[in-house]
């Protein structure tokens, strides 16, 4: 299966509070952490959500 690498790049001051949830969500909490999620269709959504502040990748 399929798995997302999601890096967060960018800080969270300044953002609104669901995508402040988003990544907390995504288990992100400072710039440069890494976290290894499966691939579909949620964790897709907070991807997007959030995708100004995090760079993806996508690994087996």
């Amino acid at each position: 299966m399929a798995q997302l690498k999601v890096t967060q790049i960018k800080s969270i001051i300044s953002e609104k509070q669901y995508q402040r949830d988003t990544l907390r969500s995504l288990g992100l909490k400072r710039i440069g952490q890494t976290v290894v999620r499966p691939d579909d269709a949620v964790n897709r959504g907070y991807v997007r959500t959030v995708a100004h502040l995090v760079k993806v990748e996508e690994i087996d």
